[in-house]
């Protein structure tokens, strides 16, 4: 992610940009399009929420255009080629992968038009190749958040016992990272038995995770490298008649997720606060539209959530139950 932001930070306050509107207060307001991955998951649901929720409250016009599903990489390229050719001053851009808006967005830095990165980091290389240069990178530390549910696991299970892994999609970036994360975490104080792909989806994590316990009967623990993975073995350790035995954490912060974690479901979430993700972008924009320099990353926060806390995370959902020290609060002269 550093390395992300040295070769990417630049545009921020580019000259050749479009000039912001003014607002009511005199200050400027950038028009902004965001592009973010499929609604099919809360996730995205909540960071749209956070765009458009930040937009109303600061007065910035945002329209916000998403892919089908998390596997739409093409129909996201096309949505965004076409908000691409329209009179959007900062775009806040969400990728499926790691290229596969990188052709989209070319005519939009060759523009001189900001480019926020959220979320899913835009790939370095690509970047470079196609002279792209973005403002800013706004996302999780996600190899933090894995090892935060391995520090949960390593105190939730006996050393030495039988844990499994179930990913995202295969070589997608974000999975890898949390899962680096949780095998750092846990070292050798468990034994990872087993290690596969679930491609983000509950219904295919349920049956991965029936396999795995089939196959390994005395396996204590289960990380899930999102929420609806993770809602998706609490299902599967239902079925086996395995609830209590069998700790199960996952990444996201989903409020069914924290609603999970509440009722004896899941063990943990490590809550990652895509509303925050959301807001981050816009207020990106707002910063660069004022002159100002943005930062070349902006880590969002995450916190581990368990049923001692759920209860709290719920009633302040999807806001942060923890305090967050936003960066950008003092460029905003807030």
């Amino acid at each position: 992610m550093a390395t992300l932001g040295l070769l990417l930070a630049g545009c921020s306050g580019n000259s050749t940009a479009p000039s912001a509107a003014a607002g009511a207060d005199g200050s400027a307001k950038p028009k902004v399009a965001a592009v973010i991955k499929g609604l099919d998951n809360p996730f995205f649901q909540a960071m749209q929420n956070g765009i458009e929720g930040t937009a109303k409250a600061d007065g910035v016009s945002a329209t916000v255009q998403a892919a089908a599903d998390i596997g739409d990489t093409t129909g996201q390229a096309d949505k965004l080629t076409t908000l691409a050719g329209q009179d959007f001053s900062c775009f806040v851009v969400n990728p499926i992968s790691g290229t596969n808006l990188v052709q989209a967005l070319a005519p939009v830095g060759a523009a001189g038009k900001t480019i926020v990165n959220i979320d899913q980091p835009i790939d370095a290389t690509a970047a470079k190749a196609a002279n792209l240069k973005v403002a800013t990178y706004i996302g999780t530390d996600n190899k933090k958040a894995g090892g935060k549910a391995g520090d949960f696991v390593t105190k939730a299970v006996p050393a030495g016992s039988e844990v499994a892994i179930i990913g995202g999609i295969a070589g997608d970036v974000t999975s890898a990272a949390r899962i680096d994360g949780f095998k750092a975490a846990v070292g050798s104080k468990v034994k990872v038995v087993q290690e596969a792909a679930a491609d983000w989806k509950r219904e295919l994590a349920l049956t991965r995770a029936t396999d795995i316990m089939e196959a390994h009967p005395d396996v204590k623990a289960f990380f899930a490298a999102n929420d609806d993975m993770g809602l998706g073995i609490v299902k599967a350790v239902q079925n086996a008649g395995k609830t209590g035995d069998i700790t199960v954490v996952s990444v996201d912060g989903n409020k069914d997720a924290l609603q999970s974690v509440k009722d004896g479901g899941l063990s943990a979430t490590v809550a990652q606060y895509p509303y925050a993700v959301g807001s981050l972008g816009v207020q990106a924009c707002e910063v660069v539209a004022d002159g100002k320099t943005l930062p070349s990353n902006i880590e969002s926060p995450t916190a581990l959530v368990t049923k001692d806390d759920a209860d709290t995370a719920i009633s302040k959902f999807p806001q942060p139950f923890e305090e967050f020290d936003n960066p950008l609060t003092s460029l905003l002269g807030k």
